[in-house]
């Protein structure tokens, strides 16, 4: 059998500057949108520039929506729904596309700030599925929101201006980690370890009264820097959001500059992606209705209001759909029942050395575009989507038609582990669904790599989902 070409060596000239081109807009959101909030704000600004118009202000107006008609709904700024309304009716059906924006990553405890021998420190609680000591060592950056008593909601960003300090996680010396090396590497590190320095310089006392208490001096001077800069007060911790991410941007990889190395692929690499898909339409009235769907929460079971567990989704659409004259609950349930959907999920790209953990035969490879995943799950395909047959061969007829390149594949070998997306959840509504994600190196590491071409054919793949299914 002959070797199948990448798609570095079968897309035109043309189609290699567009890749290239979109991805440069790719490494801009994602070093600029490191955080659910700042992803849920950034797609919002690229949606208002479309047309796109907040559910709530519709809502205010009791405005009456029609086909062309786009929509966005805004969930505690960090889930975010785009809908375009289609010529046809709701039941015929809707397209959907659905990601999620949180990536794993450390949060800071409810009570963080301590002192410790001249060391101003923070205490942390990680998110999501790391590997505890790939966060060791690296220049962090905090990232987060302080919501006031008095209604104000303060950004804060610190680590990723190039004049900023960075924070991180001291590693222990090689010279004197002989205990810690005779562990299993699961209980070396553990998670009340991973403490983040935030500084060592005192606080100067300004009067008398201050020179009065002199304790945790160094505590106090960052109390003090962060009250001056972010207008925070000690007990604003009760009421705030901070994130410990990676500091810096998104960077080409690779000599030749064929990948992209960015924390937070997994997955704002499919939710972006799904949502320059979605927005390219904004000026066709489309037969049918498209959604994306950006979700918070799946890194740690999809739970919560901002989770893809919680009625959002489906109370946003019968909203939408009341505003278009539509709603009824039997019609609502039909919606739902005739959707179809891509759960736009990463998927684990053959690593050269991990290749062991791989069956070749069923492994997603760089550069020969996004893959299809009929079912997640691991073993025995536990707690997957198994999707139908039949919308796999509708899928296969859409991309074969618009020479979409595309793989099927598996997330590794049977017992060798395993994976989950949204696509069970949305398929409770006994919609079709199936994933379908761009392969990913160093999945769940601080940094995570990916390749251009395989990111722009993701974009042409939800696009020519949305149109044609």
């Amino acid at each position: 059998m002959a070797k199948k070409k990448t798609l570095w060596e079968t897309y035109s000239p043309e189609q290699l500057a567009e890749a290239q081109a979109f991805c440069e807009d790719y490494k801009a959101f994602m070093s600029n949108c490191k955080t659910e909030r700042e992803c849920v704000t950034g797609i919002i600004d690229l949606a208002e520039e479309k047309g796109y118009r907040n559910l709530k202000a519709l809502l205010a107006e009791g405005a009456e929506l029609k086909a062309g008609d786009k929509v966005y709904v805004n969930n505690r700024g960090k889930m975010l729904m785009l809908v375009q309304l289609g010529k046809g009716t709701f039941q015929d059906h809707i397209n959907i596309l659905g990601g999620h924006i949180d990536s794993p990553r450390i949060d800071l405890k409810p009570t963080p700030l301590y002192e410790d021998n001249g060391f101003a420190m923070f205490k942390t609680h990680y998110y999501g599925g790391i590997k505890k000591y790939q966060w060791l060592a690296l220049p962090l950056a905090l990232h987060g929101v302080i919501a006031k008593k008095d209604g104000r909601s303060i950004k804060v960003v610190i680590g990723e201006d190039p004049s900023d300090p960075v924070l991180g996680i001291t590693d222990l010396l090689p010279h004197f980690d002989k205990d810690m090396r005779t562990k299993p590497i699961g209980t070396a590190f553990t998670g009340e370890d991973l403490n983040v320095s935030a500084g060592t310089i005192p606080y100067i006392p300004e009067n008398e009264e201050e020179e009065k208490d002199a304790s945790e001096a160094v505590r106090k001077n960052i109390l003090n820097i962060l009250k001056q800069k972010f207008d925070f007060d000690e007990e604003d911790f009760l009421s705030s959001e901070f994130e410990i991410v990676p500091a810096g941007p998104a960077r080409d990889y690779g000599i030749d500059r064929s990948m992209i190395m960015a924390y937070g692929h997994d997955d704002r690499i499919c939710s972006y992606t799904s949502a320059m898909a979605q927005l390219a339409y904004a000026d066709t009235v489309t037969d049918r209705t498209l959604v994306s769907l950006l979700v918070d929460k799946e890194e740690i079971g999809s739970v919560g209001a901002t989770g893809m567990q919680s009625h959002f989704f489906e109370n946003a659409i019968a909203e939408i759909m009341n505003l278009a004259g539509e709603y009824t609950e039997l019609n609502m349930r039909r919606t739902l029942s005739n959707a179809k959907m891509l759960s736009s999920d990463v998927t684990n790209g053959f690593d050269p050395n991990y290749a062991s953990i791989h069956d070749r035969t069923n492994a997603p490879f760089f550069a020969f575009g996004p893959t299809l995943h009929k079912y997640t799950g691991g073993g025995g395909k536990g707690g997957s989507n198994d999707a139908c047959p039949e919308f796999i061969a509708e899928i296969r007829k859409v991309y074969d038609d618009n020479e979409i390149r595309f793989q099927l594949a598996e997330l590794g070998k049977v017992d060798g582990g395993g994976g989950g997306t949204i696509a069970y959840i949305m398929g409770n509504y006994n919609m079709d669904v199936i994933d379908l994600g761009i392969p990913v190196h160093s999945m769940h590491a601080p940094w995570e790599t990916a390749s251009k071409v395989d990111i722009y054919e993701a974009f042409r793949a939800y696009k020519a989902f949305l149109e044609f299914m």
